[in-house]
């Protein structure tokens, strides 16, 4: 039985009201993905505790692994996973690729929140917008023919969340030693190289047709790979042991941060796919402001700190925010969005795809010759496992002893779970999660 979610729109009114739609659609995706990303660095707070970076990175891909199986046969099924690979096999390589890249940028992130805070680490790291925009530009069409205005809304935005990044780098001078200071910010940069580095092979996954769920669930081999050869390396195979026992207690809640993290990075998959990296990445960027927020209201980063510490964070963190506004704005013309298509159509021609097949998942819907994805006993069992290992540590868990705040944590993740039900509800209506 074939199915098409969505019709096939021939008058260029149709067009247009569809493409407006996925716009609209990848600006709320963006910014769920930063209340998402945001929220799951949170748990990466225990670094305060003693625990290693090492171990909680680790301990975080766990999670991100049962997450990126189980949300996708929970969705689509996993045989909607297969046909895309079947279709592009390729993309197995750039998964594996961009996970790999995630796992040492991750690692990295909690190397710079243990020397300069969370509250700090987040804007530097997401210097990754810049890449995005650049990578976009030369290897994806994107701000092709998009006129002044959009260009200046871009670079005009690039520019000044420099300037924030800046105003933060000095903001953390006084947040600890000089040494680990330095440190920690040549790791948050470091990690936003990384990861707008990664975001190469996600447009190249979604300009051939494939779909966010079945991109993520290779790309999680690539995460857990690397992760682990960096632990074993970097600690040695029995003192990682001795560890990951020592932290059994909070095992849950850093698998949990992993957990939220893909939840996120699926609303930013759909913000990449849908308005492109070189504006959804700037606008998933929106974690920082969330960082901001868990860091000073829940955590308490910056209490006792002098005025001007404060001026600075608050003030950074504003104009990187007005940055990724200005180029979150500056959509995509018709024109622009006619040389997506040109650089669909040379990947689509490079990997020997189906040009109706790739036209069609653009448009955020099924192509004529598409079974409808269904879930199968294999698809329950996953659900049944990752929701069974998450349970098992949940019972054997412990509040960690670090001082927060609960009101503001409730209210934010009230927050979180507000934005999850909204941009999830939209995504169904308008693509069934095409």
């Amino acid at each position: 039985m074939h199915s098409t979610l969505t019709p096939i729109l021939d008058s260029p009114a149709q067009q247009a009201s569809r493409a407006q739609k996925l716009q609209l659609l990848g600006v709320l995706s963006g910014f769920t993905a930063g209340a998402w990303l945001g929220a799951a660095e949170a748990p990466t707070k225990l670094v305060t505790i003693g625990l290693s970076p090492i171990v909680i990175s680790l301990i975080m891909v766990v999670g991100v692994f049962l997450a990126r199986w189980s949300v996708p046969a929970l969705i689509l099924g996993t045989s909607s996973v297969r046909a895309d690979i079947r279709r592009a096999p390729h993309l197995i390589i750039w998964a594996l690729l961009a996970g790999c890249l995630w796992a040492v940028a991750n690692t990295m992130t909690i190397f710079a929140i243990r020397d300069i805070g969370l509250s700090i680490a987040f804007p530097l790291w997401n210097a990754n917008s810049l890449l995005g925009i650049l990578w976009g530009f030369l290897f994806f069409n994107e701000l092709r023919q998009a006129g002044w205005r959009r260009w200046l809304g871009v670079l005009g935005g690039a520019l000044v969340m420099c300037v924030g990044a800046a105003l933060l780098a000095i903001a953390s001078s006084t947040q600890s030693t000089a040494a680990h200071s330095f440190r920690g910010v040549w790791a948050a940069l470091g990690a936003g190289v990384l990861w707008g580095t990664m975001y190469i092979p996600y447009r190249k996954a979604y300009l051939t047709g494939m779909n966010p769920l079945s991109f993520v669930t290779f790309f999680t081999f690539g995460e857990l790979g690397m992760m682990s050869v960096l632990a074993v390396s970097y600690l040695g195979v029995a003192p990682l042991f001795r560890e990951l026992q020592s932290a059994r207690d909070v095992l849950f809640w850093l698998m949990l941060g992993g957990f939220i993290w893909v939840l996120g990075d699926l609303f930013q998959q759909y913000a990449a796919k849908y308005i492109g990296i070189s504006r959804g990445i700037p606008l998933s960027n929106t974690n920082q402001l969330w960082g901001l927020l868990w860091g000073t209201l829940v955590f308490g980063e910056l209490h006792g700190r002098g005025d001007s510490t404060y001026a600075q964070v608050i003030g950074g963190s504003l104009l990187m925010m007005s940055g990724v506004a200005a180029i979150a704005f500056s959509s995509a013309t018709s024109s622009e969005q006619t040389r997506w298509k040109q650089a669909a159509d040379r990947e689509s021609q490079r990997y020997n795809i189906e040009r109706e097949f790739v036209e069609a998942r653009m448009d955020g819907r099924q192509s004529s010759g598409e079974v409808k994805p269904s879930r199968t006993a294999l698809d329950w069992l996953l659900v049944a496992a990752a929701t069974a290992i998450f349970a098992y540590f949940g019972l054997t868990a412990r509040l960690p002893q670090i001082q927060l705040n609960w009101p503001p944590a409730l209210l934010l993740s009230a927050a979180t779970l507000t934005l999850l039900l909204i941009c999830g509800a939209t995504l169904h209506r308008t693509t069934r999660f095409h």
